[in-house]
């Protein structure tokens, strides 16, 4: 199953004290789902675990019954439908809603004046129209609807409870995203997923130390190679010189500098520098294996 799945699973599994809770719930999975107009509600997954909340929540909040909801042994996506006009009215009238003037979505706050209700709202509009990538791939946690008072009324809500969540339109749809992992973490934390909240947290950890090892390689690395191609033309430099017999005519420092690069090619300048007798700088070191280098030019030139 895909970490959105699951993540719906771990909600799904919350039990709720308050009746107003459920209604709060029931008003989020409405405001986000596939329809919910006068003349029909249509709720569509493919989450057994989450039909079946549906179905307990509907009864708790309203009373009543979806009038056709699909067998739990099949598999695949299905409808849970709600067409009945005395129940679709019990609804309406359960968020002080008349059906009979209503023109656009919108969320009415007055059903949602407990932080409890906000949760439980936020929770719902997540179970019908969310959806949350797996954190090991890339960071993003959606909201989506088709009634733009809804997306920004929602926003909105959000803002006040803390959140900055971003806005997009898509196909006609309303979209609210958070694209960083703190803010996902905070989200599923906050609509009652703790235990996927910490698998984005760990997922999180996880990538910062494989960049962490991976930046420490490359940069060892770029060091090795770095000391390979610096010993390398030192060494050949020292090759030149003694190839002409000039190597005796060096001064002392020079001589022993050349023998010291020759006997340890593998080493960094830091390394010989603090292997040379007496200890050397770095910087000194640098500048007689430099010198050798210019005289070899030299003497290729000649």
């Amino acid at each position: 199953m895909s970490f959105s799945y699951n993540t719906k699973d771990e909600l799904c599994r919350i039990e709720l004290e308050n009746t107003c809770c459920a209604v709060a719930e029931c008003y989020g999975m409405l405001m986000f789902c596939n329809t919910f107009s006068v003349r029909e509600i249509r709720m569509i997954t493919g989450n057994k675990t989450l039909g079946q909340r549906m179905i307990d929540m509907f009864k708790i909040a309203f009373d009543v019954d979806f009038d056709s909801a699909p067998s739990s042994e099949k598999a695949g996506k299905h409808a849970y439908i709600i067409t009945a006009p005395a129940k679709l009215n019990r609804i309406f009238e359960t968020f002080g809603i008349s059906p009979e003037s209503l023109l656009a979505h919108h969320v009415n706050l007055g059903v949602l004046e407990e932080d409890c209700c906000r949760r439980s709202f936020i929770r719902g509009a997540f179970l019908a129209g969310g959806a949350i990538t797996n954190p090991e791939k890339s960071y993003h946690l959606e909201l989506v609807t088709d009634h733009f008072n809804v997306s920004r009324e929602t926003y909105s809500l959000l803002l006040e409870m803390g959140f900055a969540p971003k806005e997009t339109a898509r196909s006609g749809n309303y979209i609210i995203y958070f694209k960083q992992s703190a803010a996902i973490e905070d989200f599923l934390t906050l609509i009652g997923a703790p235990i996927h909240a910490m698998e984005v947290m760990s997922a999180k950890i996880e990538k910062d130390m494989r960049n962490s090892v991976n930046r420490k390689v490359n940069c060892d690395t770029a060091n090795v190679t770095k000391t390979v191609d610096a010993s390398a033309l030192h060494i050949r430099a020292i090759e030149l010189i003694e190839a002409v017999g000039a190597m005796e005519a060096l001064p002392e420092k020079l001589r022993q500098t050349a023998a010291l690069r020759v006997n340890n090619p593998e080493l960094s300048i830091k390394e010989l520098a603090e292997i040379s007798v007496p200890p050397l700088t770095k910087s000194c070191l640098n500048h007689r294996l430099r010198k050798i280098v210019e005289l070899s030019k030299q003497v290729e030139k000649s």
